[in-house]
């Protein structure tokens, strides 16, 4: 019978996967994106995103349990499907729109996994693990939160008004 533990580490294996997934997808949709802000903000996702691969490494290690990452099908489609947007709307006005679209679907899965591997993590006693998770969770809603001050001070707007 499967546990609570074994859910747990299926799901930190399938983030430590993804994380490692966003940092090669990123760089296409900074090269892509037309808005020097929307660029920044990818660029300083894109380290962040670096750190937390080596935050869940710590999150395996104060559990005892060896970092190794599980095919996330969910975060591939969504990357995917964020370079496939980049690519269609390449030389359209909405495109820094369609990034930052991209983006926040990616972002509010990963809100939502790490907010389950946060209460989890505390349920299963592992109290380091849950800061670390925490501290995650806390940077996927801050740039989830900045990707809408982007969408909101123009990008969406600069899509309408080329239309």
């Amino acid at each position: 019978m499967k546990t609570l533990k074994d859910l747990f580490l299926d799901e930190l294996a399938e983030r430590y996967d993804s994380e490692q997934r966003i940092v090669k997808a990123l760089p296409k949709l900074i090269k892509a994106a037309t808005c020097p802000q929307l660029q920044a903000a990818l660029q300083n996702h894109l380290v962040e995103t670096q750190g937390q691969v080596a935050t869940l490494k710590e999150v395996f290690t104060s559990i005892g349990v060896k970092a190794k990452g599980k095919k996330c099908k969910s975060m591939t489609g969504l990357l995917a499907a964020g370079e496939a947007a980049a690519s269609d709307f390449k030389d359209s006005p909405a495109i820094n729109a369609a990034i930052i679209s991209a983006r926040q679907k990616a972002e509010h899965y990963e809100i939502a996994a790490y907010g389950c591997l946060h209460e989890w993590a505390d349920l299963l006693g592992y109290g380091e693990a849950a800061d670390l998770l925490e501290e995650i969770l806390l940077a996927e809603k801050e740039a989830d939160e900045k990707l809408t001050i982007l969408a909101r001070t123009g990008d969406n707007e600069m899509a309408v008004i080329s239309d």
